[in-house]
């Protein structure tokens, strides 16, 4: 099945034009030629992209079993979030508000304040089966994984923390409204990508209907009926400046097709 989707809406980032888009709904039906897409929170798409794929609602589910938390890779993260609170289960504390679905958060390895998706990850639902862990090269927002992800298994532990849910979402609160990507680029080892981005004077830069975030650089917001050249020539921009003038090579954390 295919369908029409307007990424003006449905990305997190609002920008994109209308898209066909390949619904898988079962395993055995991955098409190879095809990018596949989650929730979009993490993707800025051109007016010219590859051929799109997605998951169908049937890969959005969540199962307990035992100790093991099994988790459909269209399933959001605030769903797993909920389900971890009512189970009393621990270290899921960390997703409340932070976007995404569980295919998109384990592609990225998303995590906040030291706590990842991967943490307590056993295997994942790929098209050739299941495949453990320790076969991927997991790191800070990068998993390695080219392959489809259709679902995960984790190893659950009692114990949801109050206190650890409300820190993060403090944490969240001090970042910046308005259509985005949520952070742009990945941090640098032993510095801040928003720090470098301030510091070569692009804080509050604007292209077009884009701007970097007064209240937080490395946030890229699109305010103003951002296109993709808008969006991208910030990204080049402070690429660019960071380079010239630290010697760093940021890397950008959203996904560009």
């Amino acid at each position: 099945m295919k369908k029409l989707v307007d990424f003006s809406k449905f990305s997190s980032v609002k920008i994109g034009g209308v898209c066909e888009v390949f619904v898988i709904e079962n395993e055995n039906e991955i098409p190879q030629d095809h990018v596949i897409i989650g929730g979009a929170n993490n993707i800025l798409l051109s007016s010219n992209p590859p051929k799109l794929a997605m998951l169908s609602q049937n890969f959005d589910y969540i199962k307990l079993n035992g100790e093991i938390l099994e988790v459909g890779a269209r399933t959001k993260s605030a769903k797993i979030y909920n389900f971890a609170k009512s189970n009393d289960i621990a270290n899921y504390e960390f997703l409340k508000n932070i976007p995404g679905t569980l295919g998109g958060l384990i592609k990225m390895n998303a995590g906040l304040l030291g706590f990842s998706i991967s943490d307590n990850l056993l295997e994942i639902l790929t098209p050739n089966g299941w495949i453990g862990r320790e076969n991927f090269a997991f790191s800070y927002r990068h998993s390695g994984i080219e392959c489809a992800i259709l679902a995960a298994r984790f190893k659950i532990s009692n114990g949801f923390s109050l206190s650890a849910s409300n820190e993060f979402e403090n944490k969240r609160k001090n970042q910046p409204n308005g259509a985005s990507f949520g952070s742009c680029f990945t941090n640098p080892k032993g510095d801040f990508a928003g720090r470098l981005i301030e510091a070569v004077g692009l804080k509050g830069h604007i292209i077009g209907g884009a701007k970097f975030s007064e209240k937080h650089a490395n946030f890229l917001i699109n305010f103003n009926n951002a296109t993709f050249d808008d969006a991208i020539g910030l990204i080049n921009l402070a690429k660019l400046r960071v380079y010239e003038n630290f010697g760093i090579n940021l890397q950008t954390e959203v996904v560009i097709l």
